[in-house]
């Protein structure tokens, strides 16, 4: 989209069909390059949640975005090349009222003249919704969904099943490794544990036992108190776990023990992912911040893009902390609050929007500073390339919000929330971030949007246009 705007732009602007394609590519083509290696950065902290799920979502996500960054910079041209003026061919009525003949959207281009005209004001309300977005996700908790959250009718029998002849949650199971787990002193550590298990009153019977034929493997499944995924299931697993088992079982030379079951499992992920989610954070974070100062040589840019970053993902959670943990969508999408957010989505949300909402704003950025390096001053520069992008960013976060709006209309609660939370912040993105709070808070920070210290001139000059123009000065660091 940005691409092919740009080469209208450029033909618009009485170039030759060849030379807007040399101006496209070296813009917006050199903008889809930073953007495309930015999300592709930001979806591999997957790789560190050591994860296979994420390491797959990190993989695919990669591979789409690569392969579309590729399909930008090569097929795309060719084709523009092809086809040249005929890409305009049966245009929709009516949308080119839409825009001035300049190229600059009308009605952003009146939100934002509104917004310079009062950057404090604008800034100050912009931060005040965000905030207010957030606050719910202050009491963010994960639940692991379970059938009970499932809304299709071929899952209703088994609910009616489940509920006519109610049964206790899946139990924990204990697996024991051993040269011969049918010996004495295993069999008595197993039976010991059996004992214990039932005095503590926070397991109950029936407790299983079962051997593999070769005598080397045995597992224990004793179930636990609870519905198992309340605190008191937790509770008796942190005391199997932590008591029972080293105290019985534990004792014995040369044996192997290890706790798994939905419960045990639920609670291994959620340990996992908080022991791996500041590295995910963490990283994506740093290299984003540095691809921005390389890219912009600017350290107010680069702090400035991650904060805004934040500030949507943070709305986003808290949407979906209101929305599904608090329940105050049920009614409307249909479904059952089970009390929490799934666990995987809070860090899959993080590097999916983080990705997508970097991608869109380095090509705005990019636009205003071209404007800056041909001379137009900070002002002029951000009215210019937020009005000149603004029709292709809200064409661009429509078409998302959209498609992830169709997975709330999905069975699995799971697919909702992720709908849900994706389509709210490109959203808040794309309107609240990118069209108030990115214009207002350059207009206050004037030349220093650019300032770069002293001890950083070295970063290498990535051109933003066709040809370097020397750009105003810029305060120098103290």
């Amino acid at each position: 989209l940005f691409y092919l705007r740009r080469e209208r732009e450029e033909r618009a602007a009485g170039r030759s069909e060849g030379a807007a394609l040399e101006a496209a590519a070296a813009t917006s083509g050199r903008a889809v390059l930073i953007s495309g290696i930015t999300v592709m950065i930001a979806m591999a902290g997957m790789f560190l949640a050591g994860d296979k799920t994420f390491t797959s979502f990190a993989i695919g996500t990669m591979m789409v975005v690569g392969i579309a960054m590729i399909g930008s910079l090569t097929v795309l041209p060719a084709v523009l090349s092809m086809l040249g003026d005929r890409v305009e061919k049966v245009r929709v009525p009516f949308v080119h009222r839409l825009r001035r003949p300049n190229g600059e959207a009308r009605v952003w281009g009146a939100i934002l003249d509104r917004v310079l005209r009062r950057p404090v004001l604008s800034a100050a309300a912009a931060v005040a919704v965000l905030v207010a977005l957030t606050i719910p996700a202050l009491s963010l908790s994960t639940t692991p969904t379970g059938l009970a959250d499932i809304s299709i009718p071929a899952i209703e029998p088994y609910k009616a099943l489940t509920e006519a002849f109610p049964g206790g949650a899946d139990p924990a199971v204990v697996a024991i490794k051993a040269d011969d787990v049918r010996a004495e002193p295993v069999q008595a550590a197993i039976a010991d544990l059996k004992r214990q298990a039932l005095a503590s009153g926070q397991m109950n019977a029936p407790i299983h036992v079962e051997a593999s034929k070769d005598s080397t493997v045995a597992i224990v499944d004793i179930p636990l108190a609870g519905d198992g995924s309340d605190d008191v299931s937790k509770a008796a697993l942190a005391t199997l776990r932590d008591e029972l088992i080293p105290a019985t079982i534990g004792q014995v030379a040369g044996v192997e023990y290890a706790v798994t079951g939905s419960t045990a499992a639920a609670e291994d992920w959620n340990a996992q992912a908080k022991r791996t989610a500041p590295l995910v954070f963490g990283f994506v974070l740093l290299f984003a911040f540095g691809l921005l100062l390389v890219s912009f040589r600017s350290i107010v840019v680069a702090v400035k893009a991650i904060v805004l970053n934040l500030l949507s993902v943070g709305a986003a959670y808290g949407i979906l902390v209101a929305t599904f943990q608090w329940g105050w969508g049920e009614s409307l999408l249909g479904f059952e609050s089970n009390g929490g957010i799934t666990p995987w989505l809070p860090m899959f949300l993080f590097v999916i929007l983080f990705g997508l909402s970097m991608d869109y704003h380095v090509f705005i950025l990019s636009r205003i500073r071209e404007a800056y390096d041909r001379g137009l001053d900070t002002d002029a520069a951000v009215a210019h390339g937020i009005k000149t992008t603004a029709g292709v960013v809200t064409s661009a976060a429509a078409v998302m919000v959209a498609v992830f709006s169709v997975f709330a209309l999905l069975p699995l609660i799971d697919l909702k929330e992720m709908g849900i939370g994706l389509a709210a912040a490109i959203l808040i993105d794309a309107t609240i971030i990118r069209g108030v709070l990115l214009p207002a808070t350059m207009k206050l920070l004037g030349d220093w949007n650019w300032y770069l210290p002293r001890w950083l001139e070295w970063l290498p000059t990535l051109e933003h246009g066709e040809e370097r123009v020397e750009a105003p000065p810029v305060p120098e660091a103290a």
